[in-house]
């Protein structure tokens, strides 16, 4: 586990208002010396602290302006060939191991209602799956965030 200083917290705080910032820009903006914010993100990056980078793309913006969470129970001997065959489904955005009634969390990104069941019937002939419940996304009230992790 990576213990974050007070430095590394300012390096994320501000790579997280602009994730598209340079190592110079980051180390003009922090007061920093550029060698210490590339050696910063260098250590983060390889201690897994950091995802890899990454375009935050709008569904929406590419035609597929809604958002369904996909719960899964599957056959536990088959899970291994099962993350195969969800990787190949395109409009499947996250895949999480879950405990609790289900063991698999799917957000996947639709037309619309009919897309999300065409998607679900693609999920439900991947290997292993038991059964699955679908929950159309209505709203995003509060977005996925991480500046408040490191304040």
């Amino acid at each position: 586990m990576t213990t974050l200083d007070d430095t590394d917290r300012r390096i994320l705080l501000a790579l997280d208002g602009d994730p598209r910032a340079t190592v110079a820009q980051l180390a003009i903006t922090l007061g920093l010396a550029r060698g210490t914010v590339h050696s910063r993100l260098e250590r983060l990056a390889a201690d897994g602290a950091l995802r890899p980078n990454s375009t935050r793309l709008d569904p929406a913006k590419v035609g597929l302006p809604m958002r369904a969470l996909v719960t899964a129970g599957v056959e536990q001997d088959e899970f291994a060939g099962l993350v195969e065959d969800i990787a190949r489904i395109p409009e499947v955005v996250e895949c999480l191991g879950i405990s609790g009634d289900s063991d698999l969390m799917i957000q996947i990104a639709a037309r619309d209602a009919d897309h999300v069941y065409d998607i679900t019937q693609r999920i439900m002939r991947c290997r292993g799956i038991r059964r699955t419940s679908t929950s159309i996304v209505l709203r995003e009230l509060l977005g996925y965030r991480m500046d408040h992790l490191l304040r």
